[in-house]
């Protein structure tokens, strides 16, 4: 996925905080979906554009759906605005 997806994806506000949930533990769709006032479909969807953007992961146990970031999209995003910024001696490095 490239960088104008991953940045697509984090643009929405439930999304980030669909990120900021899932920033201490893997967390359900279930466990997700309470915390919002959408329907299930709605977050599925957030989900889905996480999930397509590669900044979740999912593992499936029993019936269930576990999320979590994936940390290395992160990286690469971090690494690219850095680099954006460039020296600021106007020398590259």
């Amino acid at each position: 996925m490239g960088m104008s997806e991953t940045l697509k994806a984090i643009s929405d506000p439930v999304r980030r905080d669909i990120l900021e949930m899932l920033k201490e533990e893997r967390k359900s769709a279930g466990e997700i979906s309470e915390k919002f006032n959408l329907t299930g479909a709605t977050v599925s969807y957030h989900l889905s554009q996480l999930k397509k953007a590669d900044l979740i992961t999912e593992t499936k146990y029993k019936n269930y759906i576990y999320y979590e970031l994936n940390v290395s999209v992160f990286e690469d995003v971090l690494v690219w605005i850095y680099k954006l910024g460039g020296n600021k001696n106007g020398k590259e490095k």
